[in-house]
């Protein structure tokens, strides 16, 4: 049987976890707006048709942003076509998804569901089609208090106190040729340090977003990055990065091990901005916004054609099995492993589209597989990331060489006096047996040991049997004096929930 051996140190740091590592994305895609956040006439709209049993579901995973309108989308958008009265907003041929934009949902309803919803907004401006004089007028518009034109006009749509919008993206994946207005890292660079300027002279507490590469594989990657940095480093907060994985060849082992793939993009990009900063002889350190990440291969494996030029089809719905949300669960445990650098994060995307919640329109709402470490994720992992000291036993993947069998990562809320282990068991058939000394958690006990397991790795929740794959609080993780022990079942998401003891 395999073992390993964990040490959990409040003394050992990685650096505190930023909230916003637990965003998500909702783009004008298939039904991710439109009989997804958004439905009039559905049985749990609201007055402005916000779907309240999906709101009820993103308040379960404590969502604190949201990046929206895109994605490819905003390269093409024009974010005037979706202000002002409705019945006056023009349909649009959307090329990006070759559908039809109704523009019956824009910038406004998105910052009123927000609030309903509980969570901030990641703004993304166009900067492929567009420039930097359409992104400075919408900051006007969102974030100025009055007595302009664009403030002005959002106050006559009924919308008298400024949006407020903090965090905004500079244009998405500009180096892939698949972009509206893609270009060169040379291009880009100067585009993007010009919007910046014009976006922070409108209003100089926004928090700007540069585009990074848009995958770890594009030809350009790297040097991209330093390139667009160089023009940038100075006017942007965060450089971006975007990753999608998937189990193309059914190779189960070799799917779970992409979580190390994600740790060399991550601490590829972070060299880079170091060294830009070095050339630079900068004082500041270049954070990163992983705003776009997941699983996504379901739905570009199907063979079915998509009817073009409608409103709202049916796009990129994966549905999600077993093995996806442990492989979710690794990824959740990358990002909380380089929270020093990794700020924030965008699961994409959150509603239909590659996402952990699905609706049929008209009808109910679920919960898939990778909407439970998503959840515990967001909802445990809080306060300060833990470098635990993890031994244990590996294998020989494919492509990604070494692998642990057991991936885990520690979070530390020293206020709540709370401490979580996130954990994740790779074996298909053996179970890990776990044990380690707990430093600094003097008087803490196990409140809770989550566990998600499935005897079939392709297990999906659907609308008919929606609680066919779900966590239950039925693990043996103890404390023994200073020690910690627990069975990690085999193929597993686990989450053990320590609290410190009330004297």
């Amino acid at each position: 049987m395999p073992t390993a051996t964990i040490t959990v140190d409040t003394q050992q740091t990685i650096g505190n976890v930023d909230p916003r590592l637990y965003g998500s994305f909702i783009e004008h895609l298939g039904r991710a707006v439109y009989n997804g956040i958004y439905e009039p006439g559905h049985p749990s709209a609201n007055a402005q048709g916000f779907r309240s049993d999906v709101i009820a579901m993103i308040r379960e995973l404590r969502v604190p942003i949201i990046r929206y309108p895109g994605g490819n989308f905003v390269s093409g958008y024009r974010w005037e076509d979706g202000i002002g009265p409705k019945e006056l907003r023009p349909r649009r041929l959307e090329l990006a998804w070759r559908t039809i934009e109704t523009n019956q949902f824009g910038t406004d309803e998105f910052c009123q569901w927000s609030k309903e919803a509980g969570t901030d907004v990641m703004m993304a401006v166009n900067l492929g089609s567009r420039d930097g004089d359409s992104a400075r007028d919408l900051v006007e518009y969102c974030n100025h208090p009055s007595g302009t034109y664009w403030s002005d006009l959002r106050r006559s749509h009924g919308f008298p106190e400024p949006h407020n919008i903090k965090v905004w993206c500079l244009g998405n994946e500009m180096d892939g040729n698949w972009q509206i207005g893609a270009k060169t890292a040379e291009e880009y660079g100067r585009t993007a340090c010009e919007a910046a300027k014009m976006m922070r002279w409108v209003d100089r507490s926004i928090e700007l977003v540069a585009c990074g590469s848009s995958a770890r594989g594009m030809p350009s990657f790297g040097a991209w990055e330093a390139t667009v940095l160089d023009h940038t480093y100075e006017h942007v907060d965060y450089i971006s990065l975007h990753a999608y994985y998937g189990n193309r060849d059914g190779d189960l082992p070799n799917y779970l091990a992409q979580s190390l793939d994600m740790d060399l993009f991550i601490e590829s990009v972070a060299a880079t901005a170091d060294h830009v900063k070095a050339k630079k002889r900068s004082n500041k350190t270049m954070m990163l916004s992983f705003d776009e990440w997941n699983v996504w291969f379901h739905s570009n494996s199907q063979d079915a054609e998509i009817p073009e030029w409608e409103t709202a089809p049916s796009q990129l719905e994966d549905r999600y099995t077993f093995e996806d949300a442990l492989v979710v669960g690794c990824m959740l445990i990358s990002l909380i492993k380089h929270a020093d650098r990794v700020r924030m994060a965008c699961l994409a995307q959150l509603v239909n589209v590659i996402a952990p919640i699905m609706t049929e329109t008209g009808g109910q709402a679920w919960r898939q597989t990778i909407f439970y470490p998503y959840m515990h994720a967001s909802v445990y992992g809080r306060g300060v990331a833990l470098k635990l000291g993890v031994a244990t036993s590996s294998y020989e993947s494919k492509a990604l060489g070494t692998v642990p069998w057991l991936e885990a990562v520690g979070t530390w809320n020293v206020e709540a006096g709370e401490a979580t282990i996130f954990a994740v068991n790779r074996h298909q058939t053996e179970a890990i047996e776990l044990t380690g000394p707990l430093a600094g958690l003097a008087g803490y006990r196990v409140v809770e040991h989550i566990t998600m397991t499935h005897t079939d790795p392709k297990a999906r929740n659907s609308m008919a049997d929606p609680n066919n794959v779900r966590p239950d609080s039925n693990g043996n993780a103890r404390v023994d004096g200073q020690t910690l022990a627990a069975s990690i079942a085999p193929l597993s998401w686990n989450v053990i929930r320590l609290a410190k003891l009330q004297e």
